[in-house]
C-alpha cells in the first residue's frame, strides 16, 4: 500500500502532514500528487469527500517551497465556487505549511477590501479566492495574475451551477499561457468538458471513482410521503423530518438539513429550535461573520442541527457528521451526491434520509437514474391524526322561536320575489296600471314632419321679434352716452 512518504513530497510538507494524523493516502490523492510534482496538468474525478482538497494542497506547497512573491503577484491561484470551501481551503494551507514560510490571502465576500489589499500589496505565494471577489479586485487594479505559475480549480461543476464559467474562462486568459493548471470535479458534465479540452495541456486523468456514485459508507433511505391535504404539505414535512430525528434518537448525534430554498431554511431551523432541537440556519443571505460563526459552532458541537441550503453542500469538511437529511429533494440530480456526502466521509459510516411527495417525482426520478440505483423506500414513522368531525350545535328553542317570528316562510319570499323582482328592493308593491304610450301620448309625437318644421319655424321667428326692440333700445342707450 502506496503512503505519503513515497509521493516525494518535501520533507516539511511530509512532517506536517504526519503530525496531523494521516499515514495513507486516498486513491485520488495517490493518482494525483505524482503528475502535479512532475509539473503536468491534472484531471481529477472524484465524489465528494475523497481528500480532492489534499491531492492539490500538498503538491503546490512542494512546488512553492522554493521562491518569493512579490507585490500584487500571487505565485499560486486557487478557485473555489463557495466562501466556506474557499475557507477551509485556507485552513488546509495553514496547516501542511507549519513548517514553511510561505504566506496566503483569502479572498472571499463579506470581509473588507482594505485588509485584503494590505495582504496582496506585501506579496502572497498563494491566493484562495472566489471568482466574482477575484475579478472585483483585477478591476480596481489592485491584482496581477502574470506571475501565477499553478492555477487550481475546485469543485468545478458547481462552478456551472453557480453561474461561474464565464468568469473562469475570463481569469483563465488573465493567467500565463505556461501556467500548470489543476482541475477538480466531481462530475464531468459537457460544459465542464469543453473548458478542461481548451485550456488543460494533455492533462493526467485520474478517476478514482464512477461518476456520480454514491460512498458505500452512507446508508440511504427515502421517506415517499403522500400530505394529507396539499395545503398541509410543508407542516406534515416537518413533522415528518422531527419523526425521522426522534426515531434516530442518540445515534444521530449531528445532522445537516438541507432544503432547496433560503426562505425553507429559516422555516426549518426556527420549526426544529421550536420543538426543543438545537438549531441554526446557514445560507447566502447570510453575513459572512454569521455564517463562520454558525459553522465554527456545529464544528464545536454547540449546534446539533445545521439547516442549510446548497450553498453549503460543497466544501464543508466536517468529518464526524453523522446524517444527512434531505426536507427537500434537490432541483438536480448532482446534488443528491453532494449533499449526502457530507456524511459517512475518511471511512466513517453515516445516514442519508429524504422526504419526498408526489411533486417530487420528476426529480427523484433523476436522482435514482444518476446513481443508477434505487434509494431503499423506508417507512414514514409520521402519521398524521385523522380529521375530527364537527358536529352541529342544537339551537336552544328560545332562539329557535325567535328565528321563527323574525324569519318570513319561504313561500312569502318567493311571493315577493314575483311580484316585484328581489325582496326587499324599492318596488311598486300596489297594482295600479303603469302609464305608458296609450292615451297619455304627447301630442307633438302625433304630428307629421311638415306640421313639425312649420311650428319649428315660426317659434324661431317669435323668438327674433322680440329680440329686435331690445337690440334698438341698446344701440340707442350706446349712442346717448
Amino acid at each position: 500500500m502506496t503512503s505519503f512518504s513515497d509521493l516525494n513530497l518535501d520533507p516539511k510538507v511530509l512532517k506536517a502532514v504526519t503530525e496531523a494524523g494521516y499515514e495513507t493516502p486516498t486513491p485520488i490523492q495517490a493518482g494525483a500528487i505524482p503528475p502535479a510534482l512532475q509539473g503536468r496538468d491534472v484531471l481529477g474525478i472524484a465524489q465528494t469527500g475523497t481528500g480532492k482538497t489534499a491531492s492539490f494542497t500538498l503538491p503546490m506547497i512542494s512546488l512553492l517551497a522554493k521562491g518569493r512573491a512579490r507585490a500584487r503577484m500571487p505565485r499560486s491561484l486557487v478557485l473555489a465556487p463557495t466562501r466556506e470551501l474557499a475557507a477551509q481551503v485556507a485552513e488546509n494551507f495553514d496547516i501542511y505549511t507549519k513548517h514553511l514560510k510561505l504566506t496566503k490571502a483569502l479572498l472571499i465576500g463579506g470581509v473588507s477590501f482594505k485588509e485584503q489589499d494590505a495582504l496582496i500589496d506585501r506579496g502572497v505565494d498563494v491566493l484562495i479566492a472566489t471568482p466574482g471577489r477575484l475579478l472585483d479586485h483585477f478591476e480596481r487594479g489592485k491584482l496581477l495574475l502574470t506571475g501565477v505559475q499553478i492555477m487550481v480549480v475546485d469543485e468545478a461543476d458547481r462552478m456551472l451551477d453557480m453561474g461561474f464559467i464565464p468568469d473562469i474562462e475570463r481569469i483563465f486568459s488573465l493567467t500565463p499561457f505556461t501556467r500548470q493548471t489543476l482541475f477538480f470535479s466531481a462530475t464531468m458534465a459537457p460544459e465542464i468538458e469543453r473548458i478542461t479540452n481548451t485550456f488543460l495541456s494533455s492533462p493526467e486523468k485520474i478517476e478514482v471513482a464512477r461518476q456520480a456514485t454514491t460512498s458505500d459508507t452512507i446508508e440511504q433511505g427515502l421517506v415517499a410521503y403522500t400530505p394529507s391535504r396539499r395545503d398541509r404539505t410543508a407542516k406534515e414535512k416537518r413533522e415528518v423530518l422531527r419523526a425521522l430525528i426522534k426515531q434516530e434518537g442518540e445515534a444521530c448525534t449531528n445532522a445537516i438539513v438541507f432544503c432547496n430554498r433560503k426562505t425553507e431554511v429559516d422555516i426549518v431551523a426556527k420549526s426544529l429550535s421550536k420543538h426543543g432541537f438545537n438549531a441554526a440556519p446557514i445560507h447566502g443571505d447570510l453575513d459572512q461573520s454569521q455564517r463562520m460563526k454558525t459553522l465554527d459552532g456545529f464544528r464545536s458541537g454547540d449546534i446539533r442541527f445545521l439547516c442549510a441550503s446548497d450553498v453549503a453542500a460543497r466544501g464543508l469538511d466536517i468529518p464526524n457528521v453523522s446524517h444527512v437529511f434531505n426536507f427537500d429533494v434537490p432541483n438536480h440530480a448532482e446534488d443528491y451526491v453532494h449533499r449526502i456526502g457530507r456524511t459517512g466521509r475518511a471511512g466513517r459510516k453515516g445516514k442519508a434520509f429524504m422526504i419526498s411527495v408526489p411533486a417530487d417525482e420528476k426529480s427523484l426520478t433523476a436522482i435514482e437514474s444518476l446513481v443508477k440505483a434505487e434509494i431503499p423506500r423506508i417507512e414514514s414513522p409520521y402519521a398524521p391524526e385523522p380529521p375530527k368531525k364537527r358536529e352541529k350545535a342544537e339551537k336552544p328553542a328560545s332562539v329557535a322561536a325567535e328565528n321563527t317570528l323574525q324569519e318570513p316562510p319561504k313561500r312569502e319570499k318567493r311571493e315577493r320575489r314575483d311580484r316585484g323582482g328581489r325582496s326587499g328592493g324599492n318596488r311598486r308593491q300596489d297594482h295600479t296600471p303603469v302609464m305608458g304610450m296609450g292615451e297619455h301620448m304627447p301630442s307633438f309625437i302625433a304630428l307629421s314632419f311638415e306640421e313639425r318644421r312649420a311650428a319649428s319655424n315660426a317659434g324661431k321667428a317669435a323668438s327674433e321679434t322680440e329680440a329686435s326692440p331690445k337690440e334698438g333700445s341698446e344701440k340707442s342707450e350706446t349712442e346717448a352716452a
